[in-house]
């Protein structure tokens, strides 16, 4: 049975290595200058949502049957743009968002974490998955049931649940290396 390229590279221990790396750093980052990073990431997503505003209108008067599909493009496209517009000019707005936004994401990545581990129990790390998992639930619900924490105390926690996360991939990636080499 031939397996894709992606797939490949998904079991490939390279893949989990890079992954815990720049997770790592990015958690490092967010623990040494939780300020910054909020505010770089409110711009960041402000700046993109410009960005496909722009595409979005340009999209629509480049379709050339009018219908449907070109207003509704051109609608995103306007909606788009004022919400960029908006997260660059309100940082602090956009970034009380975003807290509400990473306890959901948190919720949802860590219970698909836990059903994953729960599912398939072949590959190695299944209790550091599950346990990252509920970590990530927990991390969630309070951002969710609390919040009142501060930004500066979210990025903190971002920061260090991408350390642990990073690690977690790093074991991973060194188990499946040394699991390829025995095979």
């Amino acid at each position: 049975m031939k397996t894709s390229p992606v797939a490949r590279l998904g079991s490939s221990w390279i893949w989990h290595l890079l992954y815990g790396l720049v997770s790592i750093a990015a958690g490092i980052t967010a623990v040494s200058w939780p300020g910054p990073t909020l505010v770089a990431l409110a711009v960041i997503i402000g700046a993109q949502l410009i960005a496909t505003g722009i595409f979005r209108l340009v999209g629509a008067a480049s379709l050339g049957e009018t219908g449907t599909a070109r207003t509704l493009t051109a609608v995103l496209g306007v909606v788009s743009l004022v919400l960029g517009l908006y997260s660059v000019r309100h940082i602090l707005i956009t970034v009380l968002a975003l807290g509400l936004l990473l306890g959901v994401y948190w919720i949802v990545d860590g219970f698909t974490a836990v059903f994953a581990a729960i599912d398939h129990p072949g590959p190695p790390g299944r209790g550091w998955t599950v346990f990252i998992g509920v970590l990530g639930v927990l991390a969630g619900l309070t951002l969710l049931v609390w919040p009142e924490l501060s930004l500066l105390t979210l990025s903190f926690l971002a920061g260090l649940w991408l350390i642990m996360l990073g690690a977690m991939q790093l074991g991973l990636a060194r188990r499946i290396r040394i699991l390829a080499r025995t095979a």
